[in-house]
Order: structure tokens, then C-alpha cells, then sequence
């Protein structure tokens, strides 16, 4: 039977772990700061407990925690086991897992994540680099996950991830500042039902994870279009609307902490 070790048992490695060990793999999970995972997921309290014979590794901390993670998981791998780094952070963050992959002999898989894990858990779509991603997609297919390939090195999924999320969240900032302005002119529903239109037939539950995505996920977002408008500026590129995208995601932090402010209609509130 494939084990996979789960990195983080936050809302995206539970649902990798979960929606995995019901697909047929020896699923284990780590987080050492969730204690309550709920039934149907075996969370060990050491993390060598939960790498011990593992045919991958799927790393899920957060950016910040990333390179710790690898550090403190490589060496305890197994000959001919994978790292793969699912967690959004820079092509830079991402080429330091694979040069510690490198020295701990362990093939590592950069992984873009390219969609919400709540909606399809473990059969989000991903897209991999770098030494490890191939023999990380072959695992993960068995179990219904769609990989995609990229040819090059770790960090280059990455790098396309922040391209995809100059328009993605560059999207939710412009719904956000449209609803916004509507909502003074008392007009906030009639403009959500004219975008709604526009996006498909799918479109209102489209502004509805748009605008509550953004609100829930601001402060990793936040780090994420820092990272996009980096890249952008090293590549000498436009990027006026990254910049305002970033100020976006800074203003919604910047009033969570300061409540007296009161609610936006654009929050996850009023409709």
C-alpha cells in the first residue's frame, strides 16, 4: 500500500489527508499545533512517526514554515521517498527545498496548487517542477489527483502560479472595489448580479468565493501577491495592477486589526 505523510493539518492538508486516505493510501498526518483533526485521520505526534516509510511527502505548513518543514522531514525520508513542497511561496523558497532535497539525496516536487482544496480536496488540480515531479504525480494519479508536469527545476511551478495569480487575484480585487463603490451608491446587488452575468453560468457562486476567499485567505494572499509583483519588477514588467491588487489585500488586514472601523458589505456579511 502507497503512505503518504501530510505536513500541516490545517484546512488543506486535512482535506489532502482525509480525501487521500479515502481513496486507498496509508495516509498519516503532523501538525504540532492542531490537536483536534476530527474522526477518519491518523495524525502521529512525532514527525519521524509520520514520514517513517513514506513513499512521498506532502508538505501543507505555509510559506513561512516551509524551508523548517523540509529541513526537519528530509533527512528522515527514506531512500527513493519524495518531498513535495504544496505550499504557495516564491520560486527562491522553493529552489532552497530542493537544494536541501539535493543534499539529503531526496528528490524534491515544487507544487502549484491551482485551485481552492475545499471545493475537490485531493483532485484539485496541481501543477509540478523539478526532480521530484514526476515520480510525485505517478503517486498522487493513483489516487485521482490531476498533476500536471512542467519541465525545469523546482521553482518553476512556482513562477507560474504567481503569473496565474496576477489575474486571479487581481480579479477578486477588482470585484471587491466595484461591489465597494456600488455599495455607497446603494446599488451593491444589482452590480453583483451584472459580474455574476458576465462570469458564466457559474458566475454568482463565482463572486461569492471571490470575495469570501479574499476575506479568509487575505494575510497568505497578501504574501502571495508580494511575491507575484517581486517577480514581476525582476522581470521588468508592468505591474500597476499587482501593486494595487497587494493594497487590496493590505487595507483588509490593516482593518481587521482595527474593528472600530466596522464591517465592509463586501465582506462575507450582507449580500
Amino acid at each position: 500500500m502507497t503512505r503518504i505523510a501530510v505536513l500541516g493539518l490545517g484546512e488543506a492538508g486535512r482535506c489532502y489527508a482525509r480525501g487521500l486516505a479515502d481513496a486507498g493510501a496509508d495516509t498519516r498526518g503532523f501538525d504540532p499545533y492542531v490537536q483536534d483533526t476530527g474522526p477518519g485521520l491518523d495524525r502521529r505526534e512525532r514527525l519521524q512517526d509520520c514520514v517513517d516509510g513514506a513513499d512521498v511527502v506532502l508538505s501543507l505548513v505555509g510559506a513561512r514554515a516551509s524551508v523548517d518543514a523540509a529541513r526537519a522531514a528530509i533527512p528522515a525520508m527514506r531512500a527513493g521517498a519524495v518531498f513535495a513542497d504544496l505550499n504557495t511561496a516564491s520560486p527562491e523558497t522553493k529552489a532552497r527545498i530542493a537544494a536541501l532535497g539535493s543534499e539529503g539525496r531526496v528528490p524534491v516536487a515544487d507544487v502549484a496548487v491551482l485551485a481552492p482544496v475545499t471545493r475537490a480536496a485531493h483532485r484539485t488540480p496541481l501543477l509540478a517542477s523539478g526532480d521530484g515531479a514526476e515520480p510525485f504525480a505517478a503517486i498522487l494519479r493513483r489516487f485521482g489527483a490531476p498533476v500536471d508536469v512542467a519541465a525545469g527545476p523546482a521553482g518553476d511551478a512556482a513562477r507560474l502560479k504567481l503569473l496565474r495569480g496576477v489575474f486571479m487575484k487581481g480579479m477578486a480585487a477588482l470585484v471587491l472595489e466595484g461591489l465597494e463603490a456600488a455599495r455607497t451608491a446603494g446599488a451593491q446587488e444589482w452590480l453583483r448580479g451584472q459580474i455574476a452575468r458576465e462570469l458564466g453560468p457559474e458566475g454568482a457562486a463565482t463572486v461569492d468565493r471571490l470575495v469570501e476567499g479574499t476575506f479568509r485567505h487575505a494575510e497568505r494572499r497578501r504574501h502571495e501577491m508580494s511575491d507575484a509583483l517581486a517577480l514581476l519588477e525582476h522581470a521588468g514588467t508592468p505591474a500597476d495592477m499587482t501593486r494595487a491588487t497587494l493594497a487590496w489585500f493590505e487595507r483588509i488586514l490593516a482593518e481587521r486589526e482595527a474593528p472600530e472601523a466596522g464591517p465592509r458589505a463586501t465582506d462575507e456579511g450582507p449580500r
